[in-house]
């Protein structure tokens, strides 16, 4: 009872220590530097969305909160009489994004299991270009991709817009994906083996679920990235296969001199709601797959 009293004793004394006036600043620079953050990047978007459901007439109202609520810039969005075509362009961004998006990991997931697993002459220069080819600058290639589609006849295509996009986020995928795979217990590869599974069969039903959290990450990142994509959209598409961002950059309103922004603004938070929802809805697989790399077992 003696021994039980003075651990009490010691648990209450030190429950009721007061805390260092070091952590508490260091806490309160941590949540004060969050919060700088989350206005930062949510600003923009917060102000993009109080524009889009003002009246067209008080669009540059400077009312830090929505006034004026309406929906016709949704509706001048969607509205085809002047040359816009916003919903033809959401489904061109989703054909573009989702073909990416597959033809990337299909790819990718291959690359960077072999990058992760097997041992061969030249394979850290190998990792070092598709590192690489991740910071090349795009404008550098609209030139000669420009002249290439152009002689393929591929101008105003989807191939035009498809196949830089996957040159683009392969090497992402590719990054990604390595850095997980050369964490994963080989072992349980190993175990498949012997069982008399064979090297497909195990990297198909052992290694790839294991993978899953990484694979879903880079998926919602490719997708990202490819439905972003504006430089060569604007160059290599058409009417008819344009993506929103260039549908975007393209709306006119009922008098040509003057910018539809608030018909812009509600376009722009049309495409961006979904991302962010999606986002928010898995954080926890997109943080996790990004982290699992990282950490040993």
């Amino acid at each position: 009872m003696s021994v039980q009293t003075a651990e009490q004793a010691v648990t209450s004394e030190s429950a009721a220590a007061p805390v260092p006036w070091t952590k508490r600043i260091g806490s309160v620079r941590l949540y004060l530097g969050a919060l700088i953050v989350l206005v930062w990047g949510l600003a923009p978007f917060y102000w993009m969305a109080v524009t889009a459901f003002r009246d067209p007439d008080y669009t540059f109202d400077n009312t830090p909160w929505p006034t004026h609520v309406t929906l016709e810039n949704f509706r001048n969005a969607f509205d085809t009489s002047r040359g816009n075509d916003f919903g033809k362009a959401l489904v061109n961004s989703l054909v573009i994004g989702s073909i990416t998006t597959v033809i990337a990991l299909g790819i990718g997931v291959l690359a960077a299991y072999a990058l992760a697993r097997l041992t061969f002459h030249g394979k850290y220069v190998v990792s070092g270009l598709i590192l690489s080819a991740s910071m090349f600058p795009v404008v550098v290639l609209v030139t000669p991709l420009f002249q290439l589609f152009t002689n393929l006849g591929w101008i105003g295509e989807y191939q035009a817009m498809i196949i830089p996009n996957i040159s683009f986020v392969l090497p992402m995928t590719v990054y990604i994906l390595a850095s997980f795979f050369a964490e994963l217990p080989w072992e349980l590869e190993e175990a498949a083996r012997i069982d008399g599974a064979t090297k497909l069969q195990a990297f198909r039903l052992v290694m790839l679920p294991l993978a899953a959290p990484a694979v879903f990450t880079t998926a919602i990142l490719a997708f990202i990235a490819a439905v972003n994509e504006y430089l060569l959209a604007r160059l290599l598409s058409s009417d008819k296969t344009e993506p929103v961002t260039v549908a975007i950059a393209r709306f006119s309103g009922n008098n040509p001199l003057v910018q539809p922004y608030a018909a812009i603004m509600a376009a722009g938070t049309i495409v961006t709601i979904p991302l962010v929802v999606m986002v928010l809805i898995f954080q926890r697989r997109i943080i996790s797959g990004l982290t699992a790399g990282g950490v040993k077992s």
